[in-house]
């Protein structure tokens, strides 16, 4: 089992770039319950959210559900830790939620028959400055991978079953 402290250190790769000129990104490393590496994912700012680009390896091929989640620490073996979804503004979950889904919906990670899988996807409303919508915030917050499909409908998490991969976003 990884310790906390260790947990933090291996997970969380960042490096935060926001000079003049240069676009804001952070990148993450994202792992399974054993502490195996299965992906990266990079996190680009971008007008009106987060450009989210996962590639990963060594999953169950079919779709998964990938959301991110309200707090920065992905401890084994469930990731429990990891918190309920990132929803600083309240709303339904899903894509088909008639408000509109919260900052921390992506759709479903479709993983291929050896394993991998790349995704790229727009995290709305959500930030790596500062403010509620930030993925920076305090402590972090984390992506997770799901062992089902999200169905983009059933609020809270779209009935995605286990977590099964997760890679923290910036705690420090």
């Amino acid at each position: 089992m990884i310790k906390s402290a260790t947990c933090l250190l291996l997970l969380a790769t960042a490096a935060v770039a926001g000079a003049a000129g240069m676009e804001k990104s952070i990148s993450s490393a994202i792992f399974d319950p054993a502490g195996k590496p299965v992906g990266t994912a990079i996190f680009y700012e971008k007008k009106g959210g987060v450009e989210v680009t996962m590639k990963v390896t060594g999953l169950q091929p079919g779709k998964h559900g990938v959301h991110i989640h309200e707090n920065g620490k992905c401890e084994p073996p469930g990731f429990s830790t990891a918190g309920s979804h990132f929803n600083p503004t309240s709303k339904h979950h899903g894509a088909g939620s008639p408000g509109g889904k919260h900052a921390g919906d992506l759709p479903n990670l479709v993983v291929q028959s050896d394993g991998t899988a790349k995704l790229t996807a727009i995290a709305q409303g959500a930030t790596l400055g500062t403010g509620t919508g930030s993925l920076l915030k305090p402590g972090g917050t984390a992506l997770v991978i799901h062992a089902k499909p999200d169905d983009e409908k059933t609020d809270p998490s779209g009935n995605s079953g286990d977590r099964i991969a997760c890679g923290v976003i910036g705690a420090k």
